[in-house]
């Protein structure tokens, strides 16, 4: 009976890589070059499976990519050689891929598979993951993949959520994205359309950032709510012109107070509730108990390394994560799915740190939820 032992691997295990990814596949392979550049990341874990005391080289490899500043991780190749095939080597590489995972601060693992690709899905399923969506033309092929995620702390519970996703079209509209999200969630009357995200944009815009056209602040994106019919209640720091620290033309700073004085206005005529406080866990949890949806301005850097606000809605809360639905994916990037962006897992000890902005460390959120007469 064979013995096998995983490790981590590293650049001195280039060559065995490559020659399993062309073994391995017949399309859809990782380049020679893209797995050193890879290999480089420190966000890549590489998992290797071998046979104790052969010499043989490696019979597998699994590659585990880990989201910056959530606790998700994804499964983005496994591959075993055909000698090494249904003798165990998959299931022993899944299991030290999830340890690896665990170990670098990982709350759940997700993945995609063919949906022909049987024997993978039964390993999956057989090792606790479960299929919560369909990526459409996924492969290089055009063939769909399946997505799965498993739990991987034992007292996770799998987490549900009936907020979609959308992906923003234009990089100034996350704010808008997420309001479209939330509200489809509690009316799914309620549109998802370019031209409704644009439409929303227009009506909560601070018109001007530090560059280029502005965002969506809190009042504007409670006012949009209101306007439909939705109840709306703002938490934010600041009473003052938000995102004014990174505008140096003092005409421009005008019209943020304008703009701001104009929203704070339409508000008190709305008898929209403004909190002059932060939004902790602890509420957000409650808030999505009672059925509303949480809209809460994030600092992109801890996730994407970009100094610029950004509004998440949140879609999930389990024991350990805030789970929130992200409007924003470039999917340029070479291991990139649109879906990583669905229910990313925050830890509930950083969302505090990570739901500021700027130097005044600004906090801002919208709770939306149903109307009642």
């Amino acid at each position: 009976m064979m013995t096998l032992r995983t490790r981590l691997l590293g650049s001195d295990d280039l060559s065995d890589l490559v020659s399993l990814e062309t073994a391995s596949f017949t399309g859809d392979q990782l380049s020679r070059r893209s797995l050193q550049r890879l290999l480089k990341r420190p966000n890549a874990l590489f998992v290797g499976v071998e046979e104790e005391g052969a010499g043989q080289g490696l019979l597998g490899y699994a590659l585990v990519l880990l989201r910056t500043g959530t606790s998700l991780a994804r499964l983005y190749s496994l591959a075993v050689g055909p000698t090494a095939r249904g003798r165990g080597a998959g299931r022993a590489l899944l299991a030290a891929a999830e340890a690896a995972a665990v170990d670098q601060g990982a709350s759940a693992m997700r993945l995609e598979v063919r949906p022909d690709n049987a024997a993978a899905i039964t390993l999956y399923k057989s090792s606790g993951y479960s299929e919560f969506a369909v990526y459409q033309g996924y492969y290089e092929d055009l063939s769909d993949a399946l997505r799965l995620s498993k739990p991987l702390l034992v007292d996770t519970n799998r987490v549900s959520s009936r907020v979609p996703l959308y992906h923003q079209t234009l990089e100034f509209t996350c704010g808008s994205a997420c309001l479209m999200m939330a509200m489809h969630a509690l009316d799914s009357r309620q549109p998802m359309t370019r031209s409704h995200e644009i439409r929303l944009w227009r009506e909560a815009t601070t018109i001007f950032m530090a560059s280029g056209h502005g965002g969506c602040g809190p009042h504007g994106l409670a006012l949009a709510a209101h306007r439909r019919g939705f109840e709306a209640e703002i938490y934010v720091s600041d009473d003052g012109p938000l995102f004014v620290e990174g505008v140096r033309d003092p005409a421009k700073k005008e019209v943020l107070r304008v703009v701001h004085q104009d929203f704070q206005i339409a508000c008190l005529e709305a008898d929209i509730p403004v909190h002059k406080r932060s939004l902790g866990a602890d509420d957000v949890s409650r808030f999505v108990a009672s059925g509303a949806i949480p809209i809460v301005l994030i600092s992109q850097y801890r996730i994407w390394r970009e100094k610029v606000p950004h509004w998440v809605v949140v879609a999930a809360v389990d024991d350990h994560c805030i789970h929130v639905n992200d409007p924003d994916v470039d999917l340029a990037e070479e291991t990139s799915s649109s879906l990583e962006c669905l229910r990313l897992p925050i830890p509930r000890r950083d969302f505090q740190a990570m739901a500021r902005y700027g130097r005044s460390r600004l906090r801002a959120a919208v709770v939306i939820r149903r109307a009642t007469f």
